[in-house]
């Protein structure tokens, strides 16, 4: 049997790791990134070898275009001394944060921040890499609920969560005779420290989340990790150039 190999950027924490770890489970070898918590990107590590899968973490910051071709050849070396060869499977566009700013009050800084981690660098960085991805591959790209719906204070995250539903499409288009896949997951809000951490700390705006969505509560982390194994499986394999949102029926 083919060994699978799945690169999931910002895997230490989140959604990025229990998507690490359902890919696992699901018998693909992962490799993960991590921004500066390298202890946190090791735990995740020495979870997957238990399961018997091979991991390694690897640090990017993913604003920094200019260090995407070191990145890159830091991954070629991983990728010949642990598997024996130079390309991998999947590629999920995880690595991201969250912050809370209205229109009137979002600097020039802060648009910029999310802009470099969120759009320009998911753009270069795939451009980066696509070599590196199988014929037959697929790209997962995580999007946000908050690009179909609108709440108060996320027009700038959700801005460039737009634009990478609209490059998905595109390079969707631009891959498919490659045979590979691209599709977006938008998942609504869930239990994790992103954005501090507010929808998992805060009993109020977590009760409001939860009345507001079908299934009457707010998402965990293994609802994300469950729907990207499902995407990337040969069972989605006719899924292709779709946003598809996990969010248990936000605000239909």
């Amino acid at each position: 049997m083919n060994t699978t190999i799945a690169l999931i950027t910002g895997g230490s924490r989140g959604i990025g790791r229990s998507t690490a770890l359902a890919l696992a489970e699901a018998g693909h070898d992962v490799i993960i990134t991590y921004f500066s918590k390298a202890d946190e990107a090791g735990a995740v590590v020495a979870q997957i070898h238990e399961m018997g899968r091979k991991a390694v973490a690897l640090q990017l910051d993913s604003s920094n275009v200019a260090g995407f071709g070191d990145f890159k050849l830091r991954l070629n070396e991983q990728l010949e001394q642990l598997w024996q060869c130079t390309q991998f499977d999947f590629l999920v566009n995880n690595a991201g944060f969250g912050a809370y700013t209205s229109i009137a009050d979002t600097t020039e800084q802060q648009f910029d921040a999310m802009f470099n981690v969120h759009l320009k660098g998911v753009f270069f960085l795939t451009q980066m890499l696509l070599p590196l991805v199988k014929d037959g591959g697929c790209i997962l790209n995580i999007s946000s609920g908050l690009t179909r719906f609108a709440l108060s204070g996320y027009a700038a995250y959700a801005i460039m969560k737009g634009g990478v539903e609209v490059f998905s499409r595109y390079l969707a288009l631009e891959l498919g005779s490659r045979g590979v896949r691209v599709n977006v997951l938008a998942p609504g809000a869930v239990e994790t420290d992103f954005g501090g951490g507010a929808v998992r700390d805060n009993p109020q705006l977590n009760q409001m989340i939860a009345e507001q969505t079908a299934l009457g509560r707010v998402g965990l982390p293994d609802d994300i990790g469950g729907a990207v194994v499902t995407l990337l499986s040969e069972q989605s394999r006719w899924i292709n150039g779709q946003r598809v949102e996990a969010s248990g029926g936000a605000l239909l």
